[in-house]
């Protein structure tokens, strides 16, 4: 008898998700089988299903950020990835790489020179019962990380993580983080663990009292941080997706300076040149981590108590889940649970 994965998918862009089933290509010799439980609702999700970013395919099933226990091993699946049957894993937004450029060996499979493989993008993601990925790019879970906190930081936990390791190289360093939110409420906890000064940088006092707890030292309006921070942090993380007042953030920085953006804005910016050479301030950008920071990230985590604040859902809970996402009312992140 045929296999069937049953799963929620979009059948179009724009349109809710649905009881979907199929059958699954036969599993393949790198791949393993995962009976998922868990998976975060991250943005992109809805990005992808609605067609958004014009690189979607139908039937979507959403999740790439997937919690769950091997099951099944192909011929080759274990010598290169030392998995078992019974081992927690998680993937997240990158499902494979060639392997071989340079970029690959140092464990930057972000960015692969022939470029990457979505986990989302023209495969199925994990919401459904189980899923079937190449062994190499599944993450063992640290026994000390439960799956509901595991979940957000396969992607969310790699991308503000990999800022924080790239772009820090001395010890006293002073981080601001702009939004503290899903990827805000993260980068925040990662930095402060690591010992940094970190400083919230947020529209509104509504949420100073919850940043206080993730590990901000400061909080500080946008609109008053030119006459309160200037020229005062070495990395500032911008997790918005909004245009900004680029000028007045290059402002903040220290000489050496680096305003990073993890956030993907919808527009084209207009930076002030001087500033850029002359106190050797640089804008750069990061996306989620390749394998080694993201191995690195998880120990971390598990070593040093960094959570996300997580609302649990049922996975047949979806299309509410997802609603919820859009009206700006998921603190911080949603993980579906799976029912079977």
């Amino acid at each position: 008898m045929a296999t069937t994965f049953k799963a929620w998918a979009a059948l179009n862009a724009k349109e809710k998700l649905q009881p979907y089933e199929y059958t699954p290509e036969p599993l393949a010799d790198d791949q393993i089988e995962v009976k998922v439980t868990h998976n975060g609702l991250c943005h992109s999700d809805i990005h992808m299903k609605d067609n958004d970013w014009g690189n979607s395919s139908y039937p979507f099933i959403p999740g790439h950020e997937v919690i769950g226990n091997v099951v099944a091993l192909g011929a080759n699946a274990e010598k290169l990835s030392g998995l078992k049957v019974g081992d927690r894993v998680g993937y997240g937004w990158i499902r494979d790489s060639c392997g071989f450029c340079e970029c690959c060996i140092e464990g930057q499979e972000n960015l692969c020179e022939k470029g990457y493989e979505g986990t989302i993008v023209g495969h199925h993601g994990g919401f459904q019962d189980r899923i079937r990925m190449p062994a190499k790019f599944a993450f063992k879970i640290p026994e000390k990380l439960p799956s509901e906190y595991a979940a957000p930081l396969m992607c969310a936990g790699a991308t503000v993580y990999n800022p924080l390791r790239l772009f820090i190289e001395k010890p006293n360093v002073k981080v601001g983080v702009i939004g503290i939110g899903g990827l805000g409420h993260l980068a925040v906890q990662f930095a402060s663990k690591m010992g940094y000064e970190v400083t919230a940088l947020s529209t509104s006092y509504n949420k100073k009292e919850e940043a206080t707890g993730f590990g901000c030292h400061n909080f500080v309006l946008l609109k008053e941080a030119a006459e309160k921070v200037p020229n005062y942090f070495d990395l500032i993380i911008n997790t918005s997706p909004y245009d900004m007042d680029w000028k007045m953030l290059l402002g903040l920085l220290k000489p050496n300076g680096k305003l990073c953006l993890i956030g993907i804005p919808a527009v084209e910016m207009k930076v002030p040149v001087m500033p850029i050479i002359f106190a050797q301030k640089t804008i750069c950008g990061s996306i989620v981590a390749g394998r080694k920071f993201t191995n690195e990230m998880l120990e971390f985590a598990a070593l040093n108590g960094v959570k996300p604040k997580v609302e649990l859902m049922k996975l047949s809970q979806c299309n509410e889940a997802i609603e919820k996402v859009l009206a700006n009312k998921a603190r911080y992140r949603i993980v579906l649970e799976s029912e079977n």
